[in-house]
């Protein structure tokens, strides 16, 4: 009898574990597997048919012809592709910078000057989020129209009178007319993100801080910006890769007009394979190849330059 009991509750204990585990193993089957398999559907298998199409000169809808590397040659001698990256550079010198900056200083001013309207401000600061592309481009359409816009009647009030000009329409206005539209629909979400991130710095910092003197800028400099650097890191990343690969601002308000004054990369691609002149798919493949290259070049030169690390409190 003393025996039995023993091997029973070890039989027990042991159809327990058994029963944990296999539920365990359910769980993480139906957690991973359908993520994981959409990924390889959606992501994954795409990609590397886009790399097997960059090598055919294909329409999409004919019969495929194999150029090897012929696409890639041509893309490189291409124009259209520099002045198109030429655009992606000016947008990416000036889109993350000013995203970040303006970020910073909005969450900066929320989580330190004690604002009874805080959150109030973190919801006006993120409605833009809320919108989509298509209205966020459309709304700037009609800031910057002409005729009965809202930039050319404020200029108006200061005596700049710019009555019938189209800043979109224009080569010299169009490019740099998309830095504000894009910078206002990014700079919500990352002025939440850094709030959140400087909310999460211990207060003791501060007050240690301000009873040695040291002032608004002497903290910000001292104390936030080194502890919230991990996030402004990855925040810069994101913002990085999304000026080189967004094109749906740029299709809605210019699609790339006037003369190409607007055009970027991915929409130059988008247009290869869509547009009303062209379907070329494998050029268009190649072009999304460089595209790919460049924003692996990109985050190496971002882990190579920009410190990974934050300060630890």
């Amino acid at each position: 009898m003393s025996t039995t009991v023993p091997a029973k509750r070890t039989a027990m204990q042991k159809l327990g574990l058994d029963k944990a585990a296999t539920q365990k193993a359910i769980f993480l089957l139906l957690a991973i597997v359908p993520p994981f398999g959409g990924y390889l559907v959606l992501t994954l298998f795409p990609n590397i048919l886009s790399v097997y199409y960059s090598l055919l000169d294909w329409d999409g809808l004919t019969d495929s012809t194999f150029v090897g590397f012929d696409n890639f040659v041509s893309a490189f001698q291409d124009p259209f592709v520099w002045r198109a990256l030429w655009h992606n550079l000016l947008l990416m010198l000036f889109i993350p910078v000013l995203v970040v900056l303006i970020s910073l200083l909005l969450a900066y001013l929320i989580t330190n000057k004690g604002y009874k309207e805080s959150g109030f401000l973190k919801i006006l600061f993120f409605f833009p989020n809320v919108l989509s592309t298509v209205v966020v481009a459309l709304l700037w359409a009609f800031i910057y129209d002409g005729s009965y816009g809202l930039l050319n009647e404020l200029l108006s009030l200061t005596g700049l009178n710019l009555d019938n000009f189209y800043w979109l329409g224009d080569e010299r206005t169009a490019l740099w007319a998309l830095i504000p539209p894009w910078v206002w629909g990014g700079v919500g979400l990352y002025a939440i993100v850094f709030a959140n991130a400087m909310m999460a710095i211990p207060k003791s910092l501060y007050e240690a801080a301000m009873l040695e003197g040291a002032g608004h800028m002497t903290r910000l400099f001292k104390i936030t910006m080194p502890l919230v650097m991990p996030v402004v890191r990855v925040s810069a990343l994101f913002l990085i890769v999304g000026t080189l690969k967004g094109f749906e601002m740029v299709l809605i308000l210019t699609n790339g007009g006037p003369s190409g004054a607007t055009d970027i990369i991915g929409l130059y691609m988008f247009n290869l394979a869509f547009g009303n002149e062209y379907h070329n798919y494998g050029y268009a493949s190649a072009v999304g190849m460089i595209l790919f290259v460049i924003l692996v070049t990109a985050k190496l030169l971002m882990d190579k330059f920009v410190p990974n690390r934050g300060v630890e409190f």
